[in-house]
């Protein structure tokens, strides 16, 4: 595949193996549509807001800009709760004999359920986001959680997941994919419940239900644009990390649109950008970018693709975008400092950086044959989900207000 680098070091790839003649039936209705029913059965469930950045869009010389907001998904500050409480409670359904497809969240309430499952453990690796919600979902039926995050995270996002119930959060010395590893073998040593969104060759189940569980999302998007006139976004930005959120949103589009979903991007920060690499390398295998990487993306910092969705990115992805960091943090001021009537957004550097490179595409005089080429135009309907909110409020500070990460 033919690569382009901006003079800003975006590089921008285009999918020459786009192919739809095989959907992910496991993200389709019929798999999926019991999943929002059990979610609207949760205290505190609410559709997130779906924005209109009217004000940006004529600036940038598109039709129509959306932003889901999903900083206000079960006070958790970001979307990882969906794919946490859907898989705990299936493992739970499978420990008690029960039917997910007719469980409410009611049901797992009761004296006699809450005994039979308080000395179940639940276990998990993170950067941040997918752990604290992990925790929350297990302390919800009174379950014990250990979460293990990885080196450099911010002492914010500890705190976050404690305050949610974690029985103990330990960060390691070790990147993401070790880390996930040493989850992996405390879950076999002591018989805990490995509750991770990555799948590797003998554990693809688990993390199957918990990008089932981000589905939920995809379709309240699909009533909110429907309220608003809009049947079908042109163009999609997902950001990806091993690829479970961005496979679970393609691939449900992808089923409810027919095999043809929006123009999808996929974006990556630039040193540990797996999808990319994977799609650069052409032989349709996912590959690893291995060692300790640096990127303000936390959430996004992981370095071997996802089995569970590595194919649906691989064969349903129009574009696929590395990006340096400046990039997402021109996202957040941008969302922070909102132009005429649009409404702010508090956007955190793993949920921005989708607008951030909408906005380079358009404003840079280099990139113009590109966003011909991806069908960036004044008819353009684009759609973006803002993954996080300020995680880390000390660096969402720096970026804001001392413009830390500036385009370079």
């Amino acid at each position: 595949m033919k690569m382009i680098q901006s003079k800003l070091g975006i590089k921008i790839l285009k999918n020459e193996n786009y192919r739809t003649d095989t959907l992910p039936e496991f993200l389709s209705e019929s798999a999926v549509s019991h999943i929002r029913k059990f979610h609207e059965t949760l205290p505190g469930y609410r559709a997130t807001p779906l924005l209109r950045l009217d004000s940006l869009a004529v600036k940038l010389g598109v039709k129509h800009i959306y932003v889901k907001d999903e900083s206000k998904r079960f006070g958790l500050n970001a979307f990882k709760g969906l794919g946490g409480i859907y898989a705990v409670t299936r493992i739970l359904c499978r420990e008690l004999g029960l039917d997910i497809n007719r469980i409410s969240f009611s049901d797992l309430q009761t004296p006699e359920i809450k005994n039979k499952i308080k000395e179940i453990v639940f276990i998990t690796a993170t950067d941040g986001n997918h752990g604290r919600g992990v925790a929350w979902a297990a302390s919800q039926y009174g379950c014990k959680s250990y979460i293990y995050m990885t080196k450099g995270t911010a002492q914010s996002r500890v705190d976050a997941i404690k305050a949610v119930g974690a029985e103990d959060v330990v960060v390691t010395d070790m990147n993401y994919d070790d880390t996930v590893r040493l989850a992996a073998k405390l879950a076999d040593e002591n018989g805990w419940k490995l509750t991770q969104d990555t799948a590797w060759e003998g554990y693809e189940e688990i993390p199957a239900w918990i990008t089932q569980g981000y589905t939920t999302m995809g379709a309240e998007l699909l009533d909110q644009l429907r309220l608003d006139g809009i049947t079908k976004p042109t163009h999609l930005f997902l950001q990806a990390g091993v690829g479970s959120y961005a496979g679970s949103i393609l691939g449900y589009f992808a089923n409810r649109f027919g095999g043809t979903p929006p123009v999808t991007t996929i974006v990556e920060p630039v040193n540990v950008a797996c999808i990319f690499e994977s799609a650069l390398a052409g032989d349709g295998k996912p590959h690893a970018v291995p060692g300790i990487q640096e990127t303000i993306m936390a959430g996004l910092n992981c370095g071997e693709p996802c089995l569970t969705t590595w194919a649906i990115l691989r064969d349903l992805s129009s574009f696929y975008a590395a990006c340096p960091d400046f990039v997402t943090a021109k996202g957040m001021r941008t969302l922070a400092n909102p132009l005429g009537n649009d409404p702010k957004i508090i956007s955190g550097e793993s949920g921005a950086v989708g607008l951030g490179l909408l906005a380079l595409l358009m404003e840079q005089e280099d990139l113009a044959e590109v966003r011909k080429m991806m069908g960036y135009d004044e008819n353009a309907v684009i759609l973006l989900i803002s993954t996080e909110g300020d995680t880390d409020p000390v660096n969402y500070y720096d970026v804001i207000y001392n413009g830390k990460c500036p385009v370079e």
